[in-house]
């Protein structure tokens, strides 16, 4: 009596499973257990420039790689595409694939791949044949030194890649081959991109080489650049006299452009120094315009040369990131800056402003010695 219960309960539950399958579009156990291995093909590429560290998933859709009709049957419907992935999953095929067949060399660029797209369609020709169309997508990044781990780095280049195949509808792996050679193919498109770039690429350059001028001007406008042959004159301060109670005040500076250029992988980067001041910001009262007081205007234009040469100094003594060199570069100008204002105020306070005829002497002796001792001697 409980025999035929249990087999009339396993009956029933039996109709069920196949009313559910039938109905909801079950698919044969070929088609759900399909996948595609991606043969190892020791790829005919020697980078010289790179190594690929890692492959990271940035596709939308990572549920498959295809979607593949089957073979049609006589007198059957018109069948629907099914979903293929690669064996073990879309990206980890790509990373096993380029890791077993790609030559690997610690000591050159670390590349990071991005699989953007890798997708396969197909559509149904006469005959029982299918067309199908292949897209691979792929993004470069150069991993930098100063990247977390979770950084996938600077990006280079992409590739965009697209394959047409006609087949006879049947077994998935059939594709393989296509996939494969288009895999090659962005590998190839990367080393080529690098061959070509290296030397001339910034994002590629392995180091920096820093040089310094000291700018002047050919023809002389509002504003003097520093020349040991340049000094200061009194026809020179041209703003109008402020109410103050001192005889005379200049605005001496300091500043820089910069010209980069990349030659066999090295930035070398040409920094102009400007150590300035302008005429319509200077001004003298007329009954102080003697030699003295000139010396003393001249001596802040001193401290402002002394000034760039601290940046020089600076700016020689680091290892500048090929990443990131303008930021040290910004930093040191702007703690040269301080110095300079700071030296400014420390020279008028300890001269009182130049009245203090001893202090004076000795700000004139330590600056001609400081100078001295960057090469740059002074006509005054």
């Amino acid at each position: 009596m409980i025999k035929s219960i249990l087999t009339h309960q396993n009956h029933f539950r039996f109709g069920i499973i196949f009313f559910i399958l039938f109905f909801s579009g079950f698919k044969p156990r070929s088609l759900q257990k399909a996948e595609i291995i991606l043969q190892d093909e020791r790829l005919p590429i020697t980078p010289k420039e790179f190594y690929v560290i890692n492959v990271v998933d940035e596709r939308e859709n990572r549920s498959a790689v295809a979607w593949l009709l089957p073979a049609i049957t006589a007198g059957s419907e018109q069948p629907k595409a099914y979903p293929v992935d690669l064996k073990g999953g879309g990206l980890v095929a790509v990373k096993q694939f380029i890791d077993r067949n790609l030559p690997h060399n610690a000591a050159l660029r670390p590349v990071v791949i991005g699989l953007k797209k890798f997708i396969v369609t197909e559509t149904a020709l006469a005959g029982g044949r299918v067309e199908g169309h292949v897209n691979l997508v792929i993004a470069f990044y150069l991993k930098q030194d100063d990247d977390e781990p979770s950084d996938i780095g600077l990006h280079l280049a992409d590739y965009n890649g697209s394959a047409v195949y006609n087949r006879p509808a049947g077994p998935p792996q059939e594709i393989e081959p296509t996939l494969r050679h288009l895999l090659e193919s962005g590998l190839n498109y990367l080393n080529t991109w690098m061959d070509r770039q290296a030397d001339n690429n910034i994002k590629l350059a392995k180091s920096v080489k820093i040089s310094f001028t000291d700018y002047l001007e050919k023809t002389e406008g509002d504003t003097i650049y520093y020349a040991t042959n340049r000094p200061l004159k009194w026809p020179d301060f041209q703003a109008k006299v402020e109410n103050s109670k001192y005889d005379a005040e200049i605005f001496a500076s300091i500043g820089y452009d910069e010209r980069t250029e990349v030659t066999k992988g090295v930035i070398n980067i040409t920094m102009g120094i400007k150590v300035f001041v302008p005429k319509s910001a200077c001004w003298a009262k007329s009954g102080s315009r003697n030699d003295y007081t000139l010396n003393h205007e001249q001596r802040h234009f001193d401290i402002a040369k002394i000034a760039s040469e601290h940046l020089k100094q600076k700016l020689k003594a680091e290892t500048l990131p090929v990443g990131n060199y303008d930021g040290p570069i910004n930093v040191d100008y702007l703690d040269a800056y301080r110095e300079m204002d700071e030296l400014q105020r420390q020279y008028d306070s300890e001269t009182s402003h130049g009245s203090n005829h001893s202090e004076q002497q000795r700000w004139n002796e330590r600056i001609d010695k400081e100078l001295k001792q960057y090469g740059v001697v002074v006509s005054h």
